[in-house]
């Protein structure tokens, strides 16, 4: 009997950089090998938030560990990863730098191919390491630090990303962090708000809803007078000489933040006939977004795909499964002299104008 040869896909080692954490990630056919990340969070909380040089300089002492911790993970050589990818864009300048100098180098050393990617496609690709292929369409909401995208995704590799809405102003974890601030809670804002509002009500302090009022843009997002009216409730209360009750205020920002989310995105959902929301970002990981996201994605009969909170942070896995979604598709490579884009728009997966698909790799036939 002739024995039955089984064709596995490509490795894909992926690499970000973008802000503060080194990730390094290992991708075979949609399936995560290996997932390890160093984060520079701590040199930064005594400032109050990301010191950029703080940034590029721990990315320089993190980016061979977490690499070869990576490899180790996955029971893998340079010699058995089949191609590199790497975020270039958005992020911080000289972050970006240090990963995709160390990914060139990499991928040279290598002889394998390199594919620049967009940081935001990282996170809408991270919940396929989880839930699988995703569907087509899908409604997906971006919530990270400096980002808040409702966004229509058919093919997120071959197909240009729709933009429903983003922010007009502060995104939803600039509040959080601006607000953490405010209240006397530590760096980062998001984590901090989201620990002390277990303890408050949410209904303490009407806090506004920005943007859902009629006539507003349905799919569009502004925070910037939510931590506004947030600072001028602690004002208040100091200016009556008395200290404001921080798990409250934090639990009622929250809570208006998870609101306008849900509510926009499921309003994208009804409008655009789509059956599956997936909420992807660092915000994503906050539990009164999950919750009522998962509350109202119920009532509505939509299904709701959050990755796990581990792969919500930025981190390499999520660059590489674009990495692996990339190659198996046939785009092309970028060229070994490709550069950074800090502030790159999200209209493709690949941030190179040739890495698009144009034929399907020998693997994925």
């Amino acid at each position: 009997m002739q024995k039955e040869i089984v064709v596995s896909g490509p490795v894909v080692l992926g690499i970000e950089s973008s802000c503060d954490e080194t990730g390094a990630g290992i991708v075979q056919d949609g399936k995560l090998l290996a997932h390890v990340v160093a984060s520079s969070m701590d040199e930064h909380a005594r400032f109050g938030g990301v010191v950029p040089e703080i940034a590029s300089r721990a990315h320089l002492q993190a980016f061979t560990p977490v690499v070869r911790q990576a490899m180790t993970e996955a029971g893998l050589r340079l010699g058995q990863i089949d191609a590199v990818a790497v975020t270039t864009g958005p992020g911080l300048s000289g972050a970006l730098q240090v990963g995709l100098a160390g990914a060139k180098s990499l991928a040279y050393a290598a002889g394998v191919p390199l594919y620049g990617v967009h940081h935001l496609a990282g996170h809408v690709a991270a919940d396929t390491l989880e839930h699988g292929p995703l569907p087509r369409p899908c409604v997906v909401l971006i919530v990270s630090g400096g980002h808040t995208s409702l966004l229509l995704v058919r093919d997120l590799v071959r197909e240009p990303i729709l933009h429903l809405g983003d922010t007009l102003d502060d995104a939803a974890g600039e509040c959080f962090d601006k607000v953490a601030r405010i209240l006397g809670l530590p760096y980062p804002g998001g984590p901090a708000i989201d620990r002390a509002a277990r303890a408050g009500d949410p209904d303490a302090v009407a806090f506004p809803r920005p943007l859902t009022k009629s006539g507003d843009d349905p799919y569009a997002f502004s925070f910037s007078g939510l931590k506004t009216a947030a600072a001028r409730w602690v004002e208040q209360h100091r200016q009556r000489g008395t200290e404001p009750p921080v798990a409250d205020g934090a639990a009622a920002l929250q809570e208006a933040v998870a609101d306008v989310l849900t509510r926009k995105a499921l309003r994208a959902c009804r409008d655009h006939d789509v059956q599956t929301l997936i909420v992807v970002g660092g915000v994503a990981a906050n539990s009164r977004v999950r919750a009522l996201a998962e509350q109202r994605c119920r009532a509505a009969g939509i299904e709701l795909r959050v990755p796990p909170m581990t792969l919500c942070t930025d981190n390499g896995a999520m660059i590489a499964a674009v990495g692996d979604l990339l190659v198996r598709s046939g785009a092309e490579p970028a060229p070994l002299d490709v550069s950074i884009d800090p502030s790159a728009p999200l209209e493709y997966a690949a941030l190179t104008p040739s890495a698009v698909p144009v034929a399907r790799a020998a693997w994925a036939v």
